[in-house]
């Protein structure tokens, strides 16, 4: 059984945490209130969830799911997560993170700061812009007139094949942009960002986005 460590348990965590359960998956996950906190969640989701600290988590996992505040980064343990693959879905908001000079002057990406920070990891984009809400109400099955789209990058292939698989599972058309260096083009206010849009128009919209 492939077991997921969920490192943040807000909107998107819990969300992501009860598809993956539903699907087969074992989840581990922590956020930063302490497992205690997560009683409910785990009650919820069932047997095959546990609460863990985020360290646990990261050592538990087969591959795992960073979803927090970029703020947080610096509380993402590192070292139980080299030669793991980990799904970034963290976005830059100055409002709540504070400035980040090295993206505010757009030197680099959120994800590459996430892969710098995870330097053994093999970190992917991933779930960054859909609601939380939607991820496991707007898939479709394959060949769905019009389906929903949805977009990762990684610098490493076998990441982003994780990622678009999953894509596929929860019932999304899956478009892989590249390298991380790529995924300025479905960070804020880029045209990609958080709308509904099939493959055809996620890559036109990603292909006149502005840096």
């Amino acid at each position: 059984m492939t077991t997921v460590g969920i490192i943040g348990a807000g909107h998107i965590g819990s969300t992501l945490a009860r598809g993956l359960v539903d699907r087969g998956y074992d989840v581990v996950i922590a956020n930063s209130r302490g497992p205690a906190t997560l009683a409910d969640l785990v009650g919820e989701l069932g047997g095959t969830a546990r609460a863990a600290t985020a360290v646990e988590a990261a050592e538990a996992a087969d591959w795992a799911i960073v979803t927090v505040p970029l703020k947080a980064l610096p509380d993402i343990p590192a070292e139980p997560l080299a030669g793991k693959i980990v799904l970034d879905t963290c976005n830059y908001y100055w409002e709540r993170d504070g400035h980040i000079a090295a993206l505010d002057d757009k030197q680099t990406t959120t994800s590459q700061l996430v892969q710098d920070h995870l330097a053994g990891a093999k970190v992917v984009k991933a779930f960054n812009q859909i609601g939380s809400g939607q991820i496991l109400t707007d898939g479709s099955p394959a060949g769905t007139s019009n389906r929903r789209a949805l977009p990762t990058a990684s610098d490493h292939d076998d990441a982003a094949a994780l990622v678009m698989a999953l894509y596929e599972d929860l019932g999304y058309d899956a478009v892989n942009l590249g390298p991380l260096s790529e995924s300025w083009r479905i960070e804020r206010d880029q045209p990609a960002y958080v709308v509904r849009q099939n493959a055809d128009e996620l890559r036109a919209n990603a292909a006149r986005a502005v840096r």
